[in-house]
C-alpha cells in the first residue's frame, strides 16, 4: 500500500557536494516522468521502507528536501548533515543500491515568470532551492541575492553564484541572522519591485521580508517565504 502514497527509487550515485552536504542521486523506473518545477520539495520516507503503511503517513518519519536537480530520469537531492535527527542519520547512512521511498514533488516556492527580476536569500538549507530556482531562469533574467553559510568550504556551485553576495557566519549561529538581513539590505536593486524568495531559518525570513516590504515598500505578495527551520521547533518544511 506504500506504493499508492509514494515513488520507490534506488540510490545511484552518492558524493558530498561540500563537506556537510551529501548529494544522493536516485534512479530507477518509477522516478522517471515525473512533474517538478524548479523550487519544488519532495518529502522522504527516512524510516524503513518496510514500516507498515500508516508510519509512512506520520511527520516523524518524513522529511522534506528541495530537488537539487532533475532531469526526467533522476532525481537528485543534497543533504545538509545538521545533527543526530532522524534525516542526517537516514542520508549519513545510504549505499549505492539502497531503496529511497518518496512522495512526488510539490510546493509553490517557485520563481515568478512574470518578475521585472528575481532576489534570493537564505543560508545553507536554503540553498538547493535556490540553485535550482537559479538554473530553471531564462539567461536574460535579471538576479540579485545573498546567501549565508558557515565559510567558502559550504558554498554549493550556484548557478550565476558570481552575482550573489556570499556572507560567512563562522560559528554563529544562523538562527535570526542580523549578518543575512544586512546583506539583503545592502544590495543595489532596482526602483520597482520584483520577486522575491526567501528560505532557510524562520526568523531571518520574517526579518527580510519585513525589510523588504517596510523599508523598501514591496507589496507583501512579491516576496515568497520557505521556513525550513527554526530553533527548538519541529515540522517546518
Amino acid at each position: 500500500m506504500l506504493d499508492l502514497f509514494f515513488v520507490r527509487g534506488l540510490v545511484e550515485h552518492l558524493e558530498q557536494a561540500t563537506p556537510r552536504m551529501r548529494l544522493i542521486r536516485i534512479g530507477g523506473a518509477g522516478v522517471r516522468g515525473l512533474s517538478w518545477t524548479p523550487g519544488q520539495h519532495v518529502r522522504v520516507h527516512v524510516k524503513d521502507p518496510q514500516a507498515p503503511v500508516w508510519a509512512g503517513l506520520l511527520r516523524d518519519v518524513l522529511r522534506s528536501y528541495s530537488v537539487w536537480s532533475y532531469d526526467g530520469e533522476r532525481l537528485e537531492l543534497c543533504v545538509l548533515d545538521h545533527g543526530d535527527g532522524p534525516g542526517a542519520q537516514w542520508a549519513g547512512a545510504l549505499r549505492l543500491g539502497d531503496e529511497v521511498a518518496f512522495r512526488k514533488p510539490e510546493g509553490r516556492f517557485v520563481t515568478v515568470d512574470s518578475a521585472a527580476y528575481h532576489v534570493f536569500a537564505g543560508e545553507e538549507t536554503a540553498s538547493v532551492a535556490i540553485g535550482a530556482m537559479l538554473r530553471g531562469l531564462p539567461d536574460e533574467a535579471r538576479v540579485h541575492g545573498a546567501v549565508e553559510v558557515a565559510g567558502p568550504q559550504d558554498r554549493l556551485p550556484l548557478p550565476r553564484g558570481a552575482e550573489l553576495a556570499w556572507q560567512y557566519r563562522g560559528n554563529a549561529s544562523a538562527a535570526a541572522s542580523e549578518s543575512l538581513v544586512a546583506a539583503v539590505r545592502a544590495l543595489e536593486l532596482p526602483d520597482e519591485p520584483g520577486a522575491a524568495y526567501l528560505a532557510g531559518e524562520a526568523r531571518t525570513c520574517q526579518a527580510i521580508r519585513d525589510q523588504l516590504v517596510k523599508e523598501r515598500g514591496w507589496p507583501r505578495r512579491s516576496v515568497l517565504v520557505k521556513p525550513h527551520w527554526a530553533p527548538g521547533r519541529r515540522g517546518l518544511e
